[in-house]
């Protein structure tokens, strides 16, 4: 599959939708504003953000990686660590709660995304197990 291909793939569509509402929670969360700068971290709230953003950004990057390669481990460590990182984001939301953010339906609307993508990301997955993918 080409790179220009990946834009029809509804699960690559789901990972931007996901990376682009995970920034903007991320930016909203954190009190340093150059979050992308990857230094500065004033707080746990900060470090926490910055997590989500990376995570975000990993999970489309890995969806590239299985779509792309021919390799059915290298598409199974993809999508094991995908799952992973779906996990990781619901666990920031879970702490950036409990840091004492008012604005839980941010976070209750980010935990939604992550829902409707793992539900996409599990079918999807199954393709790659039965060798469609």
């Amino acid at each position: 599959m080409e790179r220009n291909a990946l834009n029809s793939l509804g699960i690559y569509r789901k990972s931007l939708a996901l990376r682009d509402l995970s920034e903007a929670v991320a930016y909203y969360f954190s009190h340093n504003r150059d979050i992308l700068s990857l230094n500065n971290y004033c707080s746990f709230r900060d470090d926490v953000s910055q997590s989500l953003l990376t995570d975000a950004m990993l999970i489309t990057k890995e969806i590239e990686h299985a779509v792309l390669s021919n390799s059915h481990p290298v598409r199974m460590k993809s999508l094991a660590f995908i799952n992973i990182m779906t996990r990781n984001i619901l666990a920031y939301c879970n702490g950036l709660e409990r840091d004492g953010v008012k604005e839980k339906e941010y976070l209750n609307l980010l935990r939604k995304e992550i829902k409707t993508f793992r539900t996409s990301f599990k079918k999807w997955r199954k393709s790659f197990k039965n060798g469609n993918g």
